[in-house]
């Protein structure tokens, strides 16, 4: 009877109730926030304990489902930070019983706001009964001070090697939707706006820039997307027109800024194995507007390289699932329970072998292509078994296709690791220099092997066609505009056509 008379008592004058309904709504934007943050903060923590992430922090905190992006963004960043002081405490204080140790996502993003965040407006079960518990709580903290021989709650963190990593703010302007020039008037009416030096259509804003509710983010005007990420489609090339594979597209930026260099032109076929990722790819290339990509539920492993539909495919992007271990920051991996305990490499050493097994099989798999004429092979990661040694293992495989290690944005300095031939080609960014860690590879087919190739292909065509009795001019390109027999291969043209329409 005392808990219900506590809550209905708050009944003030009506001069006092639009505050007191402004609070009620900012209690229960509170409530659902840390809730949302205790789901996020679950998926987080078990992908980190298994080695086997379903996405960053910042993608799982952006998806639609989220509601309150920015307050539950801010309490799963502020609750990892504090995590390993926050689990101390808990133990020292001992205050959990077996109902709520089952929920201690949701203990730790509350204790947190206890301790250290704002706990004026803490409502709902799992939040009182903390809050009667704060006294222990805090004693328990007192504690962790004396004994770690700390003076402040700075001090204490310093000790646990938890640190901020500031980097920029880069922005890639879309091109489908709109220029440069009007981009940077845009955003510039809030912060100060500058050029890459380097990389076209990219932006550089001070670190800590907030765009995420911004409208030319919203309507996929522009992207967030961090420099390393956007060198490597330019480093590809495609031209508008190509047909272009995007091996492994999801999320989907560097699929749609493909599109961009394409202009919208040409075909360009995103794959995504993972029905999740699938979804999440098709709403990129739809905010984005590129209209020229054919998103693809299927492993580009399952692609046949002599299937007709991929003989006309010009460039290949490749950017493989890999540790990730070059986007700490952008990630905020720093703060997860395996990097700050330090032990995270020697658990990964398996993963990395089979990492790297995948990696290879799928780049040798985008060599195969016929008429393929530039491979760009990028990971996010700073490991060797996962760049140079996947290389090093294909190169012979490469110069027999015809083709040859090229050097994309000659002007950058850091260079692949001298363990295998050609690694002034290849290029690599530095995880404290540059903020990230990435690693791009640029295979270019030998002209004068590709051209021999083709036309011993046609020779051979031929030859098969003559000894079928075969008239030679009903095999020239003019057979595309008139009537033809209804052959196997009429019936695909047609059939692809046909879904061509439909789309």
């Amino acid at each position: 009877m005392m808990a219900r008379n506590k809550v209905v008592q708050p009944t003030k004058p009506s001069a006092k109730e639009p505050k007191s309904r402004r609070q009620t709504n900012i209690e229960r934007s509170s409530y659902f926030a840390r809730r949302e943050a205790a789901k996020v903060l679950r998926t987080v923590l078990q992908g980190d304990a298994h080695r086997k992430a379903v996405g960053s922090i910042k993608t799982l905190v952006y998806s639609p489902t989220i509601r309150n992006k920015k307050a539950t963004f801010a309490l799963v960043c502020q609750t990892l930070k504090y995590l390993p002081v926050i689990k101390d405490v808990m133990e020292v204080a001992n205050v959990l019983n077996s109902k709520w140790k089952r929920q201690e996502e949701l203990v730790y993003i509350i204790t947190y706001d206890i301790l250290f965040g704002q706990d004026a407006s803490l409502t709902g079960d799992a939040e009182k009964y903390l809050i009667l518990r704060k006294a222990p709580l805090q004693s328990a903290l007192a504690k962790i001070l004396v004994k770690k021989g700390a003076k402040r709650i700075e001090d204490l963190m310093a000790q646990y090697q938890i640190y901020d990593v500031k980097k920029p703010r880069y922005v890639r302007v879309n091109t489908l939707k709109l220029d440069v020039e009007t981009a940077m008037f845009e955003l510039g009416k809030e912060n100060v706006v500058q050029k890459d030096e380097m990389i076209p259509d990219l932006l550089v804003l001070p670190p800590g820039t907030d765009l995420h509710n911004h409208p030319l983010v919203t309507n996929g005007s522009v992207f967030m997307q961090g420099k390393a990420s956007s060198m490597v489609a330019v480093a590809l090339g495609p031209k508008p027109g190509w047909e272009v594979i995007d091996a492994c597209a999801a999320p989907g930026n560097k699929t749609v800024h493909l599109a961009a260099l394409m202009k919208g032109e040409g075909k360009l076929v995103a794959c995504e194995l993972n029905k999740d990722r699938v979804k999440r790819l098709e709403h990129t290339t739809k905010l984005a507007g590129a209209t020229n990509v054919e998103v693809l539920h299927e492993s580009f492993l399952n692609l046949n390289p002599e299937d007709q539909l991929y003989s006309k495919v010009r460039a290949i992007l490749l950017d493989p699932s890999c540790s990730g271990s070059g986007t700490v920051a952008d990630r905020l991996d720093y703060l997860l329970p395996s990097h700050t305990s330090g032990d995270d490499e020697a658990a990964d050493e398996g993963r990395l072998v089979k990492l790297a097994a995948f990696q290879k099989k799928a780049l040798i798999h985008a060599l195969s292509f016929p008429a393929v004429e530039r491979v760009v092979y990028s990971t996010c990661s700073v490991h060797q078994i996962e760049n140079e040694d996947v290389i090093k293992s294909v190169l012979p495989l490469a110069a027999s296709y015809g083709f040859q290690l090229s050097t994309p944005f000659p002007q950058w300095a850091r260079r692949g690791l001298p363990v295998v031939e050609g690694s002034q080609h290849l290029l690599r960014t530095d995880p404290v220099e540059d903020k990230e860690g990435f690693f791009i590879a640029l295979f270019t087919r030998n002209v004068t092997h590709f051209s021999e190739s083709s036309q011993k292909a046609q020779t051979d065509t031929a030859s098969d066609s003559l000894k079928h009795g075969s008239v030679k001019r009903h095999h020239r390109p003019k057979k595309f505009v008139r009537p033809l027999p209804f052959t196997k291969f009429t019936k695909w043209y047609l059939h692809r056509n046909s879904m061509i329409h439909r789309r």
